[in-house]
């Protein structure tokens, strides 16, 4: 869609700039994801549901706050970070348009990988938001609307990530975690509960 647009070139390389900032600051919470991954797990396995919940609250919270940070230094130097990448003024005046979005995607990827970590069926809200919500958004205000590659940056981040991240908040608050730590309690005793036909024909 960005290279359909008029002066393409410019738009590209502003969203490339764009987007490795963003993907350079998403590897910060993509650690936070593995991290509470396992430790959730554990937690659950062990039945300690109030750990669980707790765990999940501290990732957040510190994911969260790291987010915020580079956001601020993000909008603090809209007009200088694109010097990192190339010294063409056009690409820098563009990036510097798209550095308020790109401080809004950062925010919400500091919160947004966490609660990926927490959901079985995430897949499915991630495929509604992005592609039932962001992409006709991006779409609308990036063509109808004649709002170019910040109307599309704009309907993919607040069709899409905002959206996924409001819906996954909502279910991570209504989560039993005491249920689910029986659960799996329950699938820890079934698979390490010894075997009496094992144990008879090692006997043997």
């Amino acid at each position: 869609m960005t290279g359909s647009l008029e002066k393409a070139t410019l738009a590209v390389d502003a969203l490339t700039i764009c987007m490795t900032i963003s993907g350079w600051e998403l590897m910060i919470h993509w650690a936070f994801l593995v991290g509470t991954g396992v430790r959730v797990a554990n937690e659950l396995g062990a039945g300690n549901w109030k750990a669980t919940k707790f765990a999940a609250k501290v990732s957040m919270a510190e994911s969260v706050f790291i987010g915020l940070c580079v956001c601020v230094i993000t909008i603090i130097l809209h007009e200088k970070f694109a010097y990192i990448f190339t010294s063409s003024t056009d690409v820098i005046q563009e990036v510097d348009q798209m550095s308020y979005l790109l401080a809004m995607a950062i925010l919400l990827n500091s919160i947004q990988p966490v609660l990926t970590g927490l959901q079985a069926w995430v897949a499915y809200i991630n495929l509604f938001c992005y592609y039932i919500i962001g992409l006709p958004l991006a779409f609308v205000m990036g063509w109808i609307r004649h709002l170019g590659v910040l109307g599309i940056c704009g309907g993919m981040i607040f069709g899409g990530t905002a959206v996924q991240t409001v819906i996954l908040a909502i279910v991570l608050i209504r989560h039993d975690w005491e249920k689910e730590a029986q659960k799996a309690s329950q699938r820890a005793k079934k698979w390490s509960t010894p075997n009496p036909d094992n144990q008879i024909q090692e006997h043997k």
